[in-house]
């Protein structure tokens, strides 16, 4: 599986390392990602996603159902 927020998109991005000579060589910067199960009471099962922490604080603050309903019509979950 690769390594993007089923919920939020946020994926791999790309920079610099610079050293102190301030040469710059190619790196990669990873989301924060955690493999979480939530239970989803609309439905009466659990999931299982990849998220991001942030998306994570989302979850808590607006619950699972409504970021669920949200990454679906962004197209980030099936």
């Amino acid at each position: 599986m690769s390594r993007v927020c089923q919920l939020t998109g946020k994926s791999v991005m790309v920079g610099n390392n610079v050293s102190h000579s301030n040469r710059k060589t190619k790196r990669k910067f990873y989301p924060n990602l955690l493999t979480k199960k939530f239970y989803v009471p609309e439905d009466d099962m659990y999931v299982t996603l990849k998220i991001s922490a942030s998306a994570l604080r989302t979850i808590n603050k607006k619950g699972i159902s409504a970021c669920m309903k949200e990454a679906r019509e962004k197209g980030y979950l099936k």
